[in-house]
């Protein structure tokens, strides 16, 4: 599929992140995987809350204080002048920003920032002792206001597993999205599912319990059952999958080439999987064997090769190239 501007997934970014100069020194954080990548599949909306709300540019850098040791709660207080506090701004901003933007499929945080900061953001007494880790003010409320939005930190992206994860969950946002603005039906419903369900066991054998289960009885309320689907498949897409989940995957869909192909065949197959398991090769490998048996054996296979687990984002990005 070509991305272009009318097709692109909407996705906020922490403005630094795209080389826009609102640091509290007046410098940028400029990534290049989501600039120069991601721009080719997402439509980056940059935001810089912080800015938003009045401060200029270059500013007072500002920081998280908590009360006490024991005092999970954290203040947004300038570091300079503590009795600068834009917490209540922050978490305005953060409402403002998240009733403005329902379109978007994920949000991309800048990483140790007081206020964009999702893991892991110092946190300071009042004496200026660090005091363990928290979440930034306008990170944290934007979370709370879309618990099911695919939120992360740039820097986190350039661990392969969780720059992969990321990805899945902002393309099934994108894909639920799409499936939602026609009427939903309990066929219809079960038609995503049948999609997804691959895609579900790779990341918790649980929630691709739970979901059967759900979907076994749609007698009730069709669109409160959508709901509570889509709220099990972000749960379960949060999750990352491991070589034991994906092995465990690849092996069931193996199943369907049980009649279809040669022995040599299937003992091939069976070898790459178990190679990818023991770690000796990415999972591009037995994927891609994989599909093209399933290819090769269409007749046979719609049921298999429809599987969004067999391709959850873009080829071309190689995100499973590492794995």
């Amino acid at each position: 599929m070509v991305y272009s501007s009318d097709n692109k997934i909407p996705v906020g970014i922490s403005a630094c992140l795209t080389g826009q100069a609102v640091r509290f020194n007046g410098s940028h954080k400029r990534s290049r995987f989501c600039t120069d990548v991601l721009s080719d599949y997402f439509n980056l909306r940059p935001m810089c809350p912080e800015v938003a709300i009045g401060m200029g540019t270059p500013r007072e850098p500002i920081r998280l204080v908590s009360e006490s040791p024991s005092d999970e709660s954290v203040r947004a207080v300038g570091v300079d002048s503590p009795d600068i506090d834009v917490t209540d701004d922050l978490r305005s901003e953060a409402v403002k920003v998240s009733a403005l933007n329902q379109d978007l499929c994920g949000f991309i945080f800048m990483q140790k920032s007081p206020s964009c900061g999702v893991f892991g953001v110092k946190r300071y007494l009042k004496n200026g002792h660090p005091e363990g880790k928290a979440s930034g003010i306008f990170a944290s409320e934007f979370a709370r206001l879309n618990p099911l939005l695919p939120i992360e930190e740039a820097g986190r992206l350039n661990d392969a597993a969780l720059r992969e994860n990321f990805m899945v969950r902002v393309f099934t946002y994108r894909d639920w999205q799409l499936f939602t603005q026609t009427t939903v039906t309990p066929a219809r419903l079960i038609d995503f599912h049948s999609r997804y369900k691959y895609l579900i066991m790779a990341h918790s054998t649980v929630h691709y319990k739970e979901t059967g289960r759900l979907l076994s009885d749609l007698s009730g309320d069709i669109n409160g059952i959508a709901s509570e689907y889509f709220a099990l498949l972000m749960t379960a897409l949060a999750k990352p999958a491991s070589r034991k989940t994906h092995t465990n995957t690849l092996m069931h869909l193996q199943g369907y080439l049980k009649n279809l192909i040669s022995p040599a065949d299937k003992e091939e197959l069976a070898r790459i999987i178990l190679e990818y398991r023991r770690g000796i090769i990415p999972l591009v490998v037995p994927l891609t064997l994989l599909k093209h048996h399933l290819n090769h054996h269409q007749e046979a296979n719609a049921y298999a090769r429809q599987q969004v687990y067999l391709n959850p984002h873009p080829y071309e990005l190689g995100l499973r190239n590492t794995l």
